[in-house]
């Protein structure tokens, strides 16, 4: 079994919802357009659904979340739930199944639940939503909804303007990074807690902003040798050297792999078997279900992970008290939803 936490497929309704507008977020024929950001000429082959299903033959199960960069989800609700209801929508084709999404601009707890009952596997929120204590604040019953039933929040980056003259790869390198980061602290401050026992993913590694943890102590930050084991990064748009940083940081047991698809691709350092199916399926369903066992072993013994990507012993500590944890269920199967098909 092998799992992507982070690809993106815009379905035809979404597609629509887009054309449909007059202001951005909108898209003129395959044109995207955004404000702040120069137009963008997409490759219809990557939001069809047929094309897709064939480059993810390899997967057992790849997530589909909202393009928050398009700043969705920062609309006025009467902008933003037209093209929020077109994205749940859209019909999936297996191994894909979806996130949901909300508008920060009008958090309601018991539309997401219906949301969540058609089989969504969680949330993503932007991170742009989630930068400091009323980011949270506002967010809170939507985060309510998560904890109540066991499922998982995935913060992805939010929208971003580039300064003008700045080169096209500005947005995705300088403040997605830097949304990440903050959103990051944010929770570890405010986030966590409020809600002791929310299972989180970070996209891009966090913005590798963990790698900052020795800064953060010594400017008095707590939390030395402590490893959140239900706060999870995931790899889109790094490579080998960036991934070895953080398994020396964190350890390997909260990474998962996550590609961005179409716009990137996974990379993953070759450490052997046993870290491939930690990071390439047993994190991701525990980041899912919440169980710390939800996945079988490979049959055949992996190679041992080498010793320099262990954490120091003094950093193997989980929280020092044991936190309730919520009812949770079975293992999500990868490819049969429960209940209606997902829609995004």
């Amino acid at each position: 079994m092998s799992i992507d936490v982070h690809q993106h497929l815009w379905t035809p309704p979404f597609v629509d919802a887009l054309r449909r507008r007059t202001a951005p977020p909108r898209l003129d024929g395959w044109t995207l357009l955004l404000d702040g950001e120069p137009p963008y000429e997409v490759d219809p082959a990557d939001h069809d659904p047929a094309v897709r299903a064939q480059r993810a033959a390899g997967l057992d199960l790849a997530l589909v979340s909202l393009s928050s960069p398009l700043g969705i989800e920062h609309l006025p609700p009467d902008e933003a739930w037209p093209l929020i209801d077109a994205y749940h929508a859209g019909a999936l084709p297996a191994p894909f199944r979806a996130w949901a999404a909300a508008p920060v601009t009008d958090p309601d707890p018991v539309r997401l639940s219906r949301t969540l009952d058609e089989g969504f596997v969680g949330l993503q929120l932007p991170a742009t939503a989630l930068l400091d204590a009323a980011g949270f604040a506002a967010v809170a019953p939507l985060l309510d909804v998560l904890t109540e039933r066991g499922l998982p929040l995935f913060v992805h980056p939010g929208p971003a303007a580039a300064p003008p003259g700045s080169p096209p790869w500005w947005a995705p390198v300088v403040p997605y990074v830097q949304q990440m980061h903050a959103a990051w602290y944010a929770f570890r401050a405010v986030g966590r807690p409020r809600h002791p026992t929310l299972r989180v993913c970070f996209a891009l590694l966090a913005g590798l902003a963990p790698l900052h943890s020795e800064r953060a102590m010594n400017r008095g930050a707590p939390g030395r040798g402590r490893v959140d084991p239900d706060v999870f990064v995931e790899t889109s748009s790094y490579g080998p050297r960036a991934v070895d940083a953080m398994i020396r940081e964190l350890g390997i047991d909260v990474i998962v792999t996550g590609s961005d698809q179409p716009y990137a691709e996974a990379a993953w350092p070759d450490l052997g078997a046993a870290a491939r199916h930690a990071v390439g399926t047993a994190n991701a369903l525990r980041l899912l279900d919440g169980s710390r066992h939800a996945a079988a072993r490979p049959t055949a013994r992996p190679e041992p992970l080498p010793r320099a990507h262990r954490r120091p012993e003094q950093d193997t500590h989980q929280y020092t008290h044991q936190r309730p944890r919520p009812h949770t269920r079975p293992p999500l199967p990868p490819t049969a939803p429960t209940g209606k098909e997902p829609q995004p």
